[in-house]
């Protein structure tokens, strides 16, 4: 997985305190409230963003967020259809690839940031046309009233074994932006640093044995936490924030970190938008450090902005090496094998589901 969690750590120390005070440098508006329609996950994610990000970012400019949840292939079509009315888009890194090789993204204007120096971001999420906004993973997450801390399976392999482990699991759809291959891959023996490049097929197979204990794949991270905590699903691949969420919230569901899947949420902004000062003015604010201490430690995961990454919620980190999960237990997703392979992977899919 890399350098992804290493680079930041050594740069992070000491710093934290002085950024946190820093005061902040946009001002309210006097006009009219503007309104800034986001791309959001939506569910337990819009709850805690609300709180930490768009009231505070309101409050202090006179916008308001707008979430409209979307999947990733609903974004892409509609931008094909020339039926785009959202303004900043926040997703996954690998979708925002694939909407930038579309040319439905604009250039990231890190040179007007006034809450955030683009050079305390983590260079991994840093790019041209996508800023990444906070690190998280998939991870195993189980109902504690069916597998008490302790008694979960531990790997992928054993998640895979539904006669040691019985009950119905849920994995990702395609509608989510991609199926769990590396997971399904992993399941199957191949050891996490030769994942890529995957192999389809094998991958396909691997999760052919463990449909029968899926009831259904889930599209949305609120669907996903949904399933697990009624235990339509036990166990779950799903986001860690999602797991984390819920668990805050009174669930009975944890998160079992071994062989996790390290992925980065991140934002890009809407080719031809009207509103371009007000995204960039948005992204600048949510990557601030203040911001993304207030925000990440509320959510659960790990801040890009390295001057808050003293502020990562203590359970995200592996008591054991006292380094973050992402890095002591997970492997790096890798967004341009899927760039490149995700019509090819949506096309098995779709008659795989059939099957």
């Amino acid at each position: 997985m890399g350098t992804v969690m290493s680079t930041r750590r050594g740069l992070l120390r000491g710093a934290v305190p002085a950024a946190l005070a820093a005061p902040m440098l946009w001002t309210r508006r006097a006009a009219a409230a503007q309104q800034l329609m986001v791309r959001t996950p939506g569910g337990a994610f819009d709850e805690v963003k609300k709180r930490t990000v768009y009231a505070p970012f309101q409050e202090m400019t006179g916008i308001e967020i707008v979430p409209v949840p979307s999947t990733a292939a609903k974004l892409l079509a509609m931008f094909k259809a020339g039926q785009v009315d959202i303004d900043v888009i926040d997703t996954g890194d690998d979708s925002l690839l694939d909407l930038e090789h579309a040319g439905a993204l604009e250039a990231i204007p890190y040179k007007d940031f006034k809450y955030t120096n683009p050079d305390d971001i983590d260079p991994s999420v840093r790019m041209e046309h996508q800023v990444g906004s906070f690190v998280y993973a998939f991870v195993n997450g189980f109902n504690t009233t069916v597998y008490p801390v302790g008694k979960e399976p531990k790997t992928w392999a054993e998640f895979w074994d539904i006669k040691a482990f019985p009950g119905p699991r849920t994995l990702a759809d395609m509608a989510s932006g991609a199926p769990n291959l590396e997971i399904a891959l992993i399941a199957d023996g191949v050891p996490m640093d030769k994942v890529y490049p995957i192999d389809i097929e094998r991958a396909f197979r691997s999760l052919s044995r463990i449909r029968p204990a899926v009831p259904k794949f889930w599209d949305t991270g609120a669907l996903s936490a949904q399933m697990l905590s009624n235990r339509e699903a036990v166990l779950a691949v799903i986001w860690n924030t999602r797991v984390q969420v819920a668990a805050a919230g009174g669930a009975p569901v944890a998160p079992q970190w071994n062989q996790n899947q390290v992925l980065a949420q991140a934002y890009g902004i809407t080719k031809g938008t009207p509103k371009l000062d007000a995204g960039v003015r948005f992204i600048d604010y949510s990557l601030s450090p203040a911001v993304q201490a207030r925000w990440l430690g509320a959510y659960k995961a790990i801040p890009v902005n390295q001057q808050a990454y003293a502020h990562t919620a203590p359970e995200l980190m592996d008591p054991q090496t006292n380094l973050p999960w992402t890095r002591s237990k997970g492997f790096r997703n890798d967004i341009r094998w899927w760039s490149a392979n995700r019509a090819k992977v949506g096309a098995h899919w779709n008659r795989w589901v059939l099957q």
